[in-house]
């Protein structure tokens, strides 16, 4: 099986929230750490995490995960510098990479499932982009093919990947993620999820 990247996107300072929501704790872990095991279970994964703010404690919440961590100094620039860093230490350490998931860690029900669920659909539809879809939108965990990977490494400011799954649908499947829907924003979108 060839591997997979998965560069989990952790450098935002939460500022509706308050405080880091990477550090969050749900079930037991917190969103970074369970967005780790979750990446850790599929099989040939090649996980990297690209910090920014927080960077002292969210280390400190790494140390014990065997992820590779990057840091991105440019993180208040916007989503676009973290791509980029995350997607350029990936080539870097493993410079034959075909495929990478771009995902986010204030997704909790995020599962190992959506994952393999991704990289299932990349190799049957042949598709060089592979997103979950979710409250009629297209979103994160997505997955690209090498192919795109100069494209992402090339966005800039707040662009993300949506961008890139805009300019080519005629290159997009898409695998259900139904709770994908719901990420933690602010302490209301927390309190809900421990309180259901």
């Amino acid at each position: 099986m060839e591997e997979t990247g998965i560069i989990i996107l952790a450098a935002g300072n939460s500022s509706r929230l308050g405080k880091p929501k990477q550090l969050l704790e749900y079930n037991g872990y917190t969103l970074l750490r369970n967005t780790i095991i979750q990446a850790k279970l599929i099989p040939d994964s090649f996980v990297i995490v690209v910090t920014g703010a927080y960077k002292k404690n969210i280390d400190e919440e790494l140390a014990y995960t065997a992820a590779k961590v990057v840091n991105n100094p440019e993180w208040e620039t916007g989503m676009a510098s973290s791509i980029a860093i995350g997607l350029q230490q990936l080539r870097a350490l493993n410079p034959q990479i075909k495929t990478c998931i771009f995902t986010v860690c204030d997704q909790p029900f995020l599962n190992a499932q959506v994952f393999k669920d991704l990289i299932d659909s990349h190799n049957t539809s042949g598709k060089g982009i592979v997103a979950s879809a979710y409250a009629e939108t297209l979103g994160t965990p997505v997955l690209f093919s090498s192919t795109y990977f100069e494209t992402l490494e090339n966005l800039k400011g707040h662009e993300g990947a949506k961008n890139v799954i805009q300019l080519h649908n005629n290159d997009v499947a898409s695998v259900p993620f139904e709770k994908g829907a719901v990420d933690i924003d602010t302490m209301d979108d927390y309190n809900n999820l421990i309180n259901q």
